[in-house]
């Protein structure tokens, strides 16, 4: 719902909705890309997946630079050789890739458009993992899976953007359902910001909810902020899981393991995550800082957690050395002693604090643009990723679930022809 006006956008949202109006509007949306997915005629042939047998094979949609999977990955490790142990891999790249086939995930397919994010996906990931590098709403046929993920785009769900409820990233999600009604996975998790749960006062994840629930799933949502599960960040997101109607299984999301309360562990800080790359930060997205960015506080302490890291190199948090930012008038900061004495986060930096490990390799992208440029496409993979600990927190009650029934599922998966097994 938007009204046209001039100015920075072409459009401004409508901010007092008519609960009604709403409804309907999402109604017609959704009839619209239902019209669109009829008109699809591109038959891609997937052809030697890498399923396997005694694995839960899994299918990843708008994957990104992977860490939504990865997280997924090590909570499959994780059941197998205990969290410390993957913890130790975790410590030696050579050491990880020997024990990971380990895992009892297989990722067998991955999905996304973006160019630098697929690069760097192949680059940390098995070379079994077929990755297309398509617009989702041109896929007709999914390839099978006995488990899918995905962060389906958020931009029109941000509280950071305009909030237009007939935004057409709005309406993505469907085609992670046409995904679900295709291939009947076990289970499912998707990913997205905070925003989902207000816009529209609240029907559009209500419309959201419903349409998982109509493809045939028992489904959990819930709003965590990831600082509460060990990641040094005060990010806030919500998490959908879905669990077939036929599988006698109801997810439950795990307890924060982290905060002030004395049975639980002191929540990670800037210190904890980035304090020993204090005389190796790595490169950094330079350049002056806008009127907007200065709108706000952008500098947390040592002692803190960090802001949401974003999928922006301009607006990546402050680095917590040098003097705080000051407060001078209704959203005006200033920079003590001059922008020279403060820099942005650094992308080593903002990896560690998304928790993926050290040696996960980045792709930059062409050597035609420029420095920031370049840098700019890694701060968007990391910043639009899931935080990897996150990630694994999350889907730890489906790892031990799922190992625990195997057998079963074995069955129930054949029973429904769902793969070709290797």
């Amino acid at each position: 719902m938007k009204l046209e006006s001039r100015g920075r956008a072409k459009f401004r949202p409508i901010k007092n909705y008519d609960v009604s109006e709403v409804k309907k509007l999402l109604i017609n949306k959704l009839e619209e890309e239902q019209q669109r997915i009829k008109k699809i005629d591109e038959h891609v042939e997937i052809e030697n997946i890498h399923y396997l047998s005694n694995k839960f094979n899994v299918v990843s949609l708008f994957s990104g630079c992977g860490g939504l999977d990865l997280g997924l990955e090590l909570s499959g490790l994780d059941v197998i050789f205990g969290e410390k142990k993957v913890n130790n891999l975790l410590k030696n790249k050579s050491l990880f890739i020997h024990e990971r086939h380990n895992s009892i995930f297989n990722v067998v397919c991955a999905v996304d458009m973006f160019k630098e994010a697929n690069l760097t996906f192949k680059k940390n990931f098995p070379k079994t993992v077929i990755q297309l590098e398509k617009d989702i709403r041109k896929i007709k046929n999914f390839p099978i899976g006995d488990i899918v993920l995905g962060g389906f785009p958020c931009p029109g769900f941000s509280e950071a953007g305009p909030r237009l409820i007939d935004d057409e990233r709005n309406f993505l999600y469907i085609h992670f359902i046409r995904c679900l009604l295709q291939t009947k996975p076990f289970l499912f998790i998707a990913e997205n910001v905070k925003g989902l749960l207000t816009l529209g006062k609240g029907e559009v994840a209500k419309q959201i909810i419903q349409d998982f629930e109509s493809a045939g799933y028992k489904v959990q949502f819930k709003l965590v902020n990831a600082s509460d599960y060990g990641v040094p960040q005060n990010r806030e997101r919500v998490f959908i899981v879905g669990v077939r109607k036929d599988i006698n299984y109801n997810y439950t999301f795990p307890a924060p393991t982290h905060g002030e309360k004395e049975e639980l562990i002191a929540r990670k800080n800037l210190e904890d995550a980035i304090g020993d790359l204090k005389d190796d930060p790595g490169e950094w997205y330079e350049g002056s800082y806008s009127s907007m960015y200065l709108s706000r506080n952008r500098k947390k302490k040592w002692t803190e957690q960090s802001f949401t890291i974003q999928a922006s190199g301009r607006q990546a948090p402050l680095h917590p050395s040098g003097p705080p930012m000051k407060k001078i008038d209704k959203d005006k900061w200033e920079l003590p002693g001059g922008e020279s004495k403060h820099r942005r986060l650094s992308i080593k930096e903002v990896s560690r604090i998304q928790t993926f490990p050290d040696w996960f390799e980045y792709c930059y992208g062409s050597e035609n643009i420029s420095k920031n440029g370049k840098l700019d496409k890694v701060y968007k993979q990391i910043g639009n990723a899931v935080p990897v600990e996150l990630a694994r927190v999350i889907s730890r009650p489906i790892a031990e679930w799922s190992a625990a029934n195997m057998e079963f599922l074995k069955d129930k998966r054949q029973s429904f022809q769902q793969l070709p097994l290797i």
